[in-house]
């Protein structure tokens, strides 16, 4: 990981935020709160803070319901703060917490706020899934944090305004997906040279499927995913090539590009995580065994570099790299990203917003496979119609406004509070959307 930090306003890349300020670089120890502690990323999360105990001071974690590994994480790092979903979790989290440990536990969206933006806390992995991650991201920015970036649906839904909180509260976002960090290590220091960015995707488990094939796709099928292990929303999401959909207008609001500069390669052994290409016809890509621990330990602990208990990469005992196009009329997830930050609009909110929906209704068992992404498909289109019609009861104020640019502190945060609700209304309308349409 180098310590340079891609540019804000060069003619290759605007990165979202500035660079950490140099006393939190010079921190000996972070303070780290984990938002989504109980997930895969929150996991490896522990397992870095439990290899690095004089760097890495755990003092917040946070999860939905999962209250029994939460309350075991608690009584390991025993941290001053915990969070929960509601009351419910919160009674049933007390009763598992040993005699004398008393944590704050906070509860609800308020309690993931109040964790986020600890005074005492330098450090906020988002990792979340789903939309519920981005209020919690928000929070962070608007206290000025350091944000280790796992929820790939804050920037999906609100990287400008992302990236207008940071330039304000000198926030700063690192990137933990690692196509995302792949990118962030490989521009320090050129990105001015930047012509594209290529995000790699390991195809899942249906790659060069046909479409027919799909339509048989049971959940536990699309559940198997061939190199990583995840929760099971990013799993389908991987099947479809959803995933890489959102990571596409992640890499556009991280980086401040345009969809046409950022290309997808299928690439089976998820070995090259992404690539750069430079003006001058030269790739550079980072090559890594595919395990979460490399973006998140280098994110926490940025810019230091702390040796790694990862298995290191032998390119001979894997001896092949393949390389293909992706298949955009089997999986047009890629190009339904590219249409929404195309349009604007809140168009990337509706895509996610139904594809949540439509990957919950696919779980149950009530729709099949490729209905997942005909169903945004359709959502996407029903929210055009209405902006084409002019339908101002159904039009939302996504485009920052000249006043809202102008907003400092209080009123900063609330404006932003307010276009969240405005955004979980066109999220509400568009899951029901979905549900009518694929249930109907």
């Amino acid at each position: 990981m180098s310590n340079l930090w891609p540019g804000r306003k060069g003619p290759g890349i605007r990165y979202i935020t500035d660079m950490p300020s140099e006393g939190w670089q010079k921190k000996p120890c972070r303070s780290l709160v984990i938002l989504g502690s109980t997930g895969s990323i929150g996991r490896s999360a522990l397992s870095i803070a439990q290899a690095n105990p004089a760097t890495i001071r755990v003092l917040g974690l946070a999860c939905a319901r999962s209250v029994n590994r939460l309350a075991e994480q608690a009584e390991q790092f025993r941290p001053d703060h915990l969070a929960v979903l509601d009351e419910d979790s919160a009674a049933n989290l007390k009763k598992l917490l040993p005699c004398g440990y008393t944590p704050h536990i906070h509860v609800g969206k308020e309690g993931y706020r109040t964790l986020a933006s600890l005074p005492e806390a330098d450090t906020v992995l988002s990792s979340q899934a789903g939309t519920a991650g981005l209020a919690g991201t928000l929070a962070a920015s608007l206290a000025g944090k350091v944000i280790c970036l796992a929820n790939k649906e804050s920037l999906v839904q609100a990287g400008d305004l992302l990236r207008l909180v940071c330039a304000k509260t000198k926030a700063s976002i690192l990137p933990v997906d690692s196509e995302h960090f792949a990118l962030f290590d490989c521009l320090c220091g050129r990105e001015d040279d930047a012509e594209a960015l290529v995000l790699t995707a390991s195809g899942g488990p249906f790659r060069g499927k046909g479409a027919e094939d799909l339509e048989s796709v049971t959940p536990a099928q699309a559940l198997k995913h061939p190199n990583w292990n995840m929760g099971a929303k990013i799993t389908i999401d991987s099947a479809t090539l959803m995933n890489k959909a959102l990571e596409l207008i992640e890499a556009c609001q991280l980086y401040g590009l345009s969809p046409d500069r950022v290309q997808v390669l299928v690439h089976p052994q998820s070995i090259v995580h992404s690539l750069v290409l430079f003006k001058d016809g030269g790739l550079l890509g980072q090559f890594a065994t595919p395990d979460m621990r490399l973006p998140i330990g280098n994110c926490i602990l940025w810019p230091r570099v702390e040796k790694s208990h990862i298995a290191p990469l032998s390119l001979a005992r894997i001896g092949t790299l393949t390389f293909s196009e992706v298949d955009n009329a089997v999986f047009p997830a890629i190009e339904l990203a590219r249409k929404a930050m195309q349009v604007r609009s809140g168009m990337s909110i509706v895509l996610n917003a139904a594809d949540e929906a439509a990957v919950e209704i696919f779980l149950e068992g009530k729709c099949s496979f490729p209905d997942i992404t005909h169903s945004v498909a359709q959502a996407m289109e029903n929210h055009l119609m209405e902006i084409r019609a002019g339908d101002k009861g159904r039009q939302t104020p996504f485009c920052l406004s000249e006043t809202m640019l102008a907003l400092e502190g209080e009123a900063l945060a609330d404006a932003c509070w307010q276009m969240l609700e405005t955004m979980d209304r066109l999220q509400q309308r568009t899951a029901a959307f979905v549900r009518d349409f694929l249930t109907a």
